[in-house]
């Protein structure tokens, strides 16, 4: 699953949360005159479905990434799938989908619901099948793997960017329980757990430990993990092709009162070309809609 990067943990250049601050003490209307106001610019918005303010992150020191160190992993083996959960309710969206049905809880799923409302169980889960993908990585260590399926996936996306003479770059793959603990637990105790729960996923929360998810960099490197990223080519492709190879950018513009956290264009998770197709087809911009689950702005 910082810089309020959706399940991430982390501060780069740019203050998100100054940037909020701004808006907040502004007391308008989020438009794209006011995000081009600061600095760096962040351009055109995005199409915004909804009302609510802008990123507000905070995250590691610039220069340092608790994704790109390996670390100690503890032992863990995957719980079955809870046999109520295993396809979605039959009033959701997704009870109608194409293609196979798949577990909501069970972690080696790729329909897995994360949020601040659903936790992985078990909480130090490990993808069995962890690899690192032939694409251009921005990372080492744990943080350059990915599970096998999603790691397939994004290899053949990669590609077809490239063929679009778009150069993306794997910038934060996996990230095991030991990672998020030590990176969340950082923010408790320099800044107290209440600002802590809005900078990093508590340990267990993120989507990043699942194998499935994982954020991409742009080949010029340009914002990376700041609101201007979705202006970069990567990002822009990711958002209109994404859908094609599985993936959905999953903390869409705008939907952070369901996510529980702000715009993340870098942060795609496959779901399977199916179900992300048909999210793209209906226009459903998020998971909790998709499969009919209730919204996630805090932990419970």
């Amino acid at each position: 699953m910082g810089y309020n990067r959706g399940d991430d943990g982390g501060e780069e250049l740019f203050s998100r949360r100054r940037f909020g601050g701004f808006l907040a003490a502004a007391a308008v209307p989020v438009t794209a005159a006011a995000l081009t106001a600061c600095e760096p610019s962040v351009g055109p918005a995005p199409s915004a479905s909804g009302t609510g303010v802008p990123p507000t992150p905070a995250a590691t020191p610039a220069g340092t990434s608790p994704e790109s160190t390996p670390t100690a992993i503890p032992s863990a083996s995957p719980e079955p799938a809870n046999p109520s959960a295993t396809a979605p309710a039959p009033s959701s969206p997704a009870a109608s989908a194409p293609g196979p049905q798949h577990s909501l809880t069970d972690p080696a799923s790729p329909w897995v619901v994360v949020n601040k409302h659903r936790p992985l169980s078990p909480a130090a889960f490990i993808p069995p099948d962890l690899v690192q993908p032939a694409v251009r990585l921005a990372v080492s260590g744990e943080a350059a793997l990915l599970n096998g399926t999603t790691a397939a996936a994004a290899e053949r996306m990669f590609a077809a960017a490239a063929t679009a003479g778009v150069v993306m770059t794997l910038a934060s793959g996996y990230r095991s329980y030991v990672t998020q603990t030590s990176t969340y637990n950082g923010y408790v105790a320099t800044r107290g757990q209440a600002e802590a729960d809005t900078a990093s996923a508590r340990p267990g929360f993120s989507e990043h430990q699942t194998g499935w998810s994982f954020d991409i960099g742009d080949g010029g490197g340009a914002c990376s993990f700041q609101p201007c990223f979705a202006e970069q080519p990567a990002a822009v492709w990711a958002k209109a092709n994404a859908h094609r190879f599985g993936f959905i950018v999953r903390y869409p513009w705008m939907y952070h009162e369901t996510t529980g956290y702000y715009y993340e264009s870098w942060h795609l998770r496959y779901i399977g070309v199916e179900a992300a197709g048909d999210m793209a087809a209906r226009g459903i911009p998020t998971l909790e809609e998709y499969f009919g689950l209730e919204a996630a702005p805090a932990y419970l």
